[in-house]
């Protein structure tokens, strides 16, 4: 996840990397409408519980909440509403080659603007069972503590 200086991220899916194994990570564009556009702009958007599927060649997005843009009228949109995404054609036909495998999935993991247009990172990954989730933590609570033991050795 190395950001660029023409990006600004707009939320992160924190749970992404805890709860899958991330192989191939591609980037989406998004269709959206313009009180959405203006909720990102403003911060207001959730990754959270969100995936993304192939139906009939296209890729959709669901589950992902735009929270409805405070200065909306009655033209203001759906937070819920499924949204394409935009990939080249070759992309959606390996990615709906690898989503037959059994258990990989295509997680969003962030959301960003780049040169003014939002974009999605999607990531090809497969589900991690409890005891991975139990050793990856494990693992980062060793690493912490051994970086406060060596701070602990540089100050004396």
């Amino acid at each position: 996840m190395t950001k660029k200086p023409s990006e600004k991220n707009i939320c992160l899916n924190k749970h992404a990397r805890l709860n899958y194994f991330i192989d191939d990570v591609y980037e989406a564009g998004i269709v959206l409408v313009g009180t959405e556009v203006k909720s990102l702009r403003a911060g207001m958007a959730n990754l959270k519980e969100s995936y993304a599927r192939i139906s009939n060649g296209e890729m959709f997005l669901y589950d992902m909440h735009v929270s409805p843009y405070s200065h909306g009228n009655r033209a203001n949109h759906d937070p819920l509403r499924k949204r394409k995404l935009l990939l080249h054609g070759k992309e959606i036909k390996k990615l709906y080659g690898k989503t037959r495998e059994r258990g990989m999935t295509l997680v969003p993991m962030r959301l960003y603007f780049k040169n003014g247009k939002v974009k999605v990172e999607l990531g090809l990954g497969k589900g991690k069972k409890l005891y991975d989730k139990r050793t990856d933590i494990k693992l980062r609570e060793d690493r912490r503590e051994m970086e406060r033991q060596f701070k602990m050795k540089r100050r004396k």
